[in-house]
């Protein structure tokens, strides 16, 4: 069975990054394993992280399907959903070491309801063909509301280290909690100026150890805080150049926030 692995977040929390380096990381570890990365936010930003050239997305492949059901192309329900699956699979793109699929952007204006929906049952067609599914999702709770993370696995809840960022992973869980059959759930705080000042604020001084070492999970609110990765300026850099996340040195603080995350997450 997949392991189906969600980020959520507030928007510009660094969910992306993250999710990206959890593809490589699962690739470098599980290098027999079948790797699936779906860019579930419109934005568009894993694809450029992982260094992929996107030709069709999950909406295109939507549209396709009603405007021939809307002609009148006479085929039957169950011919258009075996359709479906084809197409999906045609439009994977496929690398040594995963295959993406983006959600796409709707066009025109107006809510992302009916991709979303779609996006769902993608999600629950493909992963059967993969041993782990990374999802980016969208900023906010929409997704999880809508229930399409609905089977996902491993949930892990991204923030900076931010008032708002927490209270919408705060919202994001109480949601989860009631539509999602996640199996593990963890938080990363991300982009963290001053890491201790968090695990500081995050864990009373009276549950450190002597030597100033964690004598216990942090967590907030009941969650556990997983890692707490600091602002990152190798990936700063990495971004700026257009680069991806294959070519970010592997002491990165990125990429070793992320490792730290995915072991506590087992």
């Amino acid at each position: 069975m997949a392991k189906i692995i969600a980020l959520a977040g507030k928007g510009g929390v660094g969910k992306t990054t993250i999710s990206s380096a959890f593809v490589r990381i699962l690739g470098e570890s599980h290098p027999d394993a079948k790797i699936l990365a779906i860019d579930a936010d419109p934005a568009v930003g894993l694809a450029t992280a992982l260094g992929v050239e996107v030709s069709e997305t999950l909406d295109d492949i939507r549209r396709r399907i009603i405007e021939q059901a809307e002609a009148g192309a006479g085929k039957e329900a169950l011919e258009l959903l075996g359709e479906v699956r084809y197409r999906i699979f045609d439009a994977l793109v496929e690398t040594e070491r995963f295959s993406f699929l983006a959600i796409g952007r709707p066009e025109g204006a107006g809510c992302y309801c009916a991709v979303n929906a779609y996006l769902k049952e993608v999600i629950d067609m493909v992963s059967k063909d993969f041993d782990f599914v990374v999802i980016d999702g969208e900023a906010g709770i929409e997704q999880v509301n809508r229930r399409v993370m609905e089977k996902v696995t491993h949930l892990f809840l991204v923030t900076d280290a931010s008032k708002k960022g927490f209270q919408v992973i705060r919202s994001i869980k109480q949601v989860a909690d009631e539509l999602v059959l996640y199996e593990k759930c963890g938080v990363i705080v991300n982009r963290a100026e001053d890491p201790e000042m968090v695990r500081d604020l995050l864990e009373p001084d009276a549950e450190r150890d002597h030597d100033g070492n964690d004598a216990a999970p942090l967590s907030f609110q009941g969650m556990e805080v997983l890692t707490i990765i600091p602002r990152d300026q190798a990936h700063a850099r990495n971004d700026i150049l257009g680069k991806t996340i294959f070519e970010l040195p592997a002491e990165a603080p990125v990429l070793q926030g992320a490792r730290e995350a995915l072991e506590r997450m087992k």
